[in-house]
């Protein structure tokens, strides 16, 4: 795991000197172990290494082929290289490491870009062509590792992280208005955009070619989700078997490293499973749990401590476990930090993550998270149900759009921008945005089926949900020098698992509830009458890992009492931040519609603490990257 960077001249003129160790010395937190440089002429590769495969000075970065022909720069972790190598020296491919690397600039060299196809892990690359003057950017499938790059027409410049594209003279920061609209419609960007104007995302599981001879550049897609009712068994019993045993497999094949490996520990039943599996190959796993004091929260809020559950599976695995009590002024105090290393805002109230991840890094350097199990298996019934009996495909769109629509409706955004922010959007949709994630060939989309809406709903939040949680727990475990693993997502398991029926992931197809995503707790508890409704299948495979009361539990996601804490304890930092007519925020949207959010909040008339959080953390993006 490590942090890679480039430079790539069109016009074939030399590198500004130094410029590419700036690049990557930026993002050092990534890669603590040590670093390397390659460079010819117009072209420029740097590499931050966090050693975890291969120790020694054999696997070093930038590494060039047996031949010279071909130059890599590589992030991430590929399981099943033993594998790979094993086929290419059967070949003739010679090796001189014992790391994931090397496989994946041989496999380069023998198979080109099909060798993306066969690698089964998460990674972000970069390798150069010598004899073609081609480079080639890849993504792993499902958007675990980042990869950034902004093209100006005369010159490529790309990173794992945003900041190292800051690092070139000829950017200046400028704050895209797009990207801007679609964070303050749904919490998120669900374009490849960035909110630094100019950089853009490689799309995940895609694959981008810059001929230098030709003038022209390649995007392609190698690899989606497609999530579709397949009857692959003819009993439940038989589907629970399988997914049992790949599970399983997952689990044993994210577990290769040569350093010690640690695994989070909610009381929720994914990181359980994956707990108990990994601790029966390492006795006295570490393991991680963060908690909060709840002596200022209420309601609902008072289950967000799961740290008792979480003690009662360690004891259950002899874990030896690790914990950390999160507080309202811990938020405060991070968001310097937090900010800086998150870049590009995504999704929700991450802060918690950031703390979890930096004790976990204390005692290890690889750990296990539970990441995926709900995309992939409808872990969130809640969001799927109101969607699920429509007249047609454009009106499954338009509510579906409206649930997402989190933080400022359409019909408020002319208040809530500045004229001239509002003005600049012109006609940019963030509903053309949406509806373009399911605008794509691999799937029935338009079948009017509750089955199918099911499906759509699961593809579009592996599209964009999910990327946005994988970027966030990648800028927070990487800021920290650690490499979180994902076991979730093995190819094998998220095969099976999109063609896995509807009816064995969910209950009740067509029982619309309604419910609003800003109010906290337990969701499943509120609005349907089984509260172990979503996931039911996997549900069933856990209960072999995990007492049956923890497998069947209340969904319950990593969340702090912020809708406390915002009106209670943090209301003073919020009020010192946000009600300053000069905070940084108002030259992009309206004081007077901003503060009214937050006064609905804090009067309990309405729960905005999404919305506050958004507020908060685009005023610190802005003191952080626009000083």
């Amino acid at each position: 795991m490590c942090g890679i960077a480039g430079i790539f001249n069109y016009d074939k003129t030399p590198l500004p000197q130094g410029i590419l160790k700036k690049m990557a010395r930026v993002v050092k937190h990534r890669g603590p172990d040590g670093e390397g440089f390659w460079r010819d002429g117009f072209i420029g590769l740097g590499h931050r290494r966090l050693a975890i495969l291969d120790l020694t000075s054999a696997a070093h970065q930038p590494m060039v082929s047996k031949d010279e022909r071909y130059v890599i720069i590589y992030n991430g972790e590929i399981y099943n290289f033993q594998e790979l190598k094993k086929h290419l020296e059967n070949i003739g491919y010679i090796f001189h490491s014992a790391s994931d690397t090397e496989v994946v600039l041989n496999a380069w060299s023998c198979w080109g870009k099909e060798a993306l196809l066969k690698f089964n892990g998460m990674f972000a690359f970069a390798i150069w062509d010598r004899k073609k003057n081609t480079l080639a950017l890849a993504r792993d499938r499902y958007g675990t590792k980042p990869l950034y790059y902004r093209d100006d027409g005369r010159k490529l410049v790309f990173g794992s992280e945003i900041k190292s594209i800051l690092q070139h003279p000829d950017y200046q920061v400028e704050v895209s208005h797009e990207a801007l609209n679609e964070y303050f419609t749904f919490q998120n960007v669900f374009s490849d955009r960035t909110l630094f104007k100019g950089v853009r995302m490689v799309p995940s599981g895609t694959f981008m070619e810059y001929r230098l001879e030709e003038g022209r550049k390649n995007v392609e897609k190698y690899w989606d989700f497609h999530f579709e009712d397949t009857e692959l068994f003819a009993s439940e019993e038989e589907y629970i078997e399988e997914l049992n045993r790949l599970f399983h497999q997952a689990v044993n094949r994210h577990l290769v490293s040569d350093v010690e490996i640690g695994s989070y520990l909610s009381g929720g039943t994914d990181s359980g499973a994956i707990t108990s599996i990994a601790s029966k190959n390492f006795p006295e796993l570490k393991t991680f749990t963060a908690g909060f004091d709840l002596s200022s929260a209420s309601g609902l809020e008072m289950a967000f401590d799961e740290r008792n559950k979480a003690e009662y599976l360690s004891n259950q695995f002899k874990t030896e476990q690790y914990e950390v009590v999160l507080k309202a002024g811990d938020m405060e105090k991070v968001m310097p930090a937090l900010t800086w290393h998150l870049e590009d805002l995504r999704v929700g109230q991450c802060y918690p993550n950031y703390y979890i991840h930096r004790l976990a890094a204390k005692f290890v350097k690889v750990s296990l998270g539970g990441i995926g199990g709900d995309e992939l298996f409808a872990g969130y019934p809640w969001r799927y149900y109101r969607t699920v009996v429509n007249h047609d495909f454009d009106h499954y769109i338009s509510k579906y759009y409206d649930y997402w629509s989190r933080l400022i409706s359409d019909e408020e955004k002319q208040e809530f921008f500045n004229p001239s922010v509002y003005r600049d959007l012109g006609g940019y949709s963030t509903k053309e945005v949406f509806k373009s994630v399911l605008n794509n060939p691999n799937g029935p989309f338009h079948l009017n089926t509750p089955e199918q809406y099911i499906n759509n709903s699961l593809y579009f939040e592996a599209k964009t949900f999910l990327q946005g949680l994988l970027l966030v727990e990648d800028k927070l475990s990487m800021a920290n020098g650690l490499e979180m693993r994902v076991p979730f997502l093995d190819n094998d398991l998220v095969d099976f698992a999109m063609k896995v029926p509807v009816k064995y992931k969910l209950n009740n197809l067509r029982e619309v509830k309604r419910l609003n995503e800003n109010d906290p707790g337990p969701k499943t508890r509120k609005y349907f009458h089984q509260t172990n409704d979503g996931k039911i299948l996997l549900r069933k495979v856990l209960n072999k890992y995990v007492p049956f009361q923890y497998a069947n539990g209340i969904k319950q996601g990593f969340s702090a009492p912020d809708a406390s804490w915002f009106k209670g304890e943090s209301i003073d930092y919020i009020q010192t931040l946000l009600y300053n007519r000069k905070a940084r925020i108002y030259d992009f949207v309206q004081p007077e519609m901003a503060m009214g959010k937050i006064d609905e909040h804090l009067s309990g008339r309405k729960n905005n603490r999404l919305l506050i959080w958004s507020l908060l953390s685009f005023e610190w993006w802005l003191k952080t990257f626009l000083p």
